[in-house]
């Protein structure tokens, strides 16, 4: 008898996220970051998860300064901070002690006004998903973490 990924994932003690596709073509997810719900694009190109500096205080981030440079989506050799310690919970999965980076997402936010795709607060990117042995099912628009 053969058993569905889904079926599969979740004997094997996953959670499954619903994403949502947007004009852009990429994937939306509701994440929750210390407690406070926000909207990311899923990016498994971003090497760390990312929060806009206009959303510090929407999610009670402590921001320190950082050396690291940022690139990405057209924009490079941006300044950043970081802020550590936090919870970030996706659905039924979260993980503790999470480093988010912080940067201007204003080049990501008005590619995706242009596409008439609602802004994000940030980006949730390979760190988080390797920390939650992510699996993708581009089929069914769904995320499984454990």
């Amino acid at each position: 008898m053969k058993k569905s990924l889904r079926k599969f994932l979740l004997d094997k003690g996953y959670q499954r996220i619903k994403l949502n596709r947007i004009n852009t073509n990429h994937y939306e997810v509701k994440a929750k970051i210390n407690g406070i719900e926000g909207s990311f694009i899923l990016d498994t190109g971003a090497s760390t998860s990312c929060v806009g500096f206009e959303s510090i205080e929407t999610f009670n981030l402590i921001a320190k300064d950082s050396k690291i440079k940022a690139a990405g989506a057209g924009a490079i050799n941006m300044d950043t901070q970081i802020s550590k310690r936090n919870k970030v919970s996706i659905g039924k999965w979260q993980k503790k002690r999470i480093a988010l980076v912080l940067f201007n997402l204003d080049h990501v936010n008005t590619a995706l006004t242009q596409h008439e795709a609602e802004p994000v607060h940030g980006i949730i990117g390979a760190d988080i998903l390797r920390k939650g042995k992510a699996v993708i099912d581009y089929n069914k628009n769904c995320l499984y973490l454990k």
